[in-house]
């Protein structure tokens, strides 16, 4: 049986579900995350829940079928069927290693007091974390055990490059594909990444178990 890992690793090698508006339930990968992912025209759904109540829910949405499981009331079905909550449907993007050393001075850290970095010890597992004059790069686990990236800039220096920097420098830090989930609304990030050469391959809504504490955005 294929796993959300399966997918999200086929994903990164640019293999997606096949486009034909259909829907995929699989487990959790853990009880931390469940939710959605939206890939062209096929959506991947992973819960512990029975997959035939997944389904018949999407069917009584009356909605664009392609759109069905990131609608407002099919995430509020699914929220209020496993008690969890969601935050945002994030664009989710990826992008290869790089070699060699990262294009700009990097200080590891184990910091458990920075904003940041607190942040993402409630959302991800194995938390590393390097600073640079002015930013802060964290990489973890997250969803399905994939490795994911966030940043943090201070107001002082933004809009001179360095998030872009950052994100940069995290390729040359592992030796597997890197993921990051931005808010679509936050163009300033979106741009950063894709400068970096993180691409686009989906959405994602993901439902945060009881008594995950919500944090800075992505």
């Amino acid at each position: 049986m294929e796993t959300l890992r399966d997918i999200l690793d086929a994903a990164a090698r640019g293999v997606f579900p096949p486009a034909d508006g259909g829907t995929t339930v699989v487990p959790q990968a853990g009880h931390r995350d469940a939710g959605v992912l939206s890939f062209t025209a096929h959506s991947v759904v992973f819960t512990d829940e029975d997959p035939a109540w997944v389904h018949a829910t999407l069917r009584g949405l009356d909605c664009d079928a392609l759109a069905a499981t990131m609608n407002p009331r099919f995430l509020t079905a699914l929220q209020d069927r496993t008690g969890r909550r969601s935050e945002t449907i994030d664009v989710m993007l990826v992008a290869d290693p790089l070699p060699g050393e990262p294009p700009l001075p990097l200080k590891e850290i184990e910091d458990a007091n920075h904003p940041r970095i607190a942040y993402a010890r409630r959302r991800r597992d194995d938390i590393r974390a390097w600073t640079a004059d002015g930013g802060v790069l964290v990489t973890g686990r997250g969803v399905g055990g994939r490795l994911e990236v966030s940043v943090e800039v201070d107001e002082a220096v933004r809009q001179r490059g360095l998030g872009r920097a950052l994100v940069t420098a995290a390729r040359h830090l592992t030796a597997e594909p890197l993921w990051a989930q931005v808010s679509p609304g936050n163009a300033r990030s979106l741009r950063a990444f894709q400068a970096a050469g993180y691409h686009p391959v989906g959405a994602e809504a993901v439902l945060l178990a009881p008594g995950r504490v919500t944090g800075p955005p992505r």
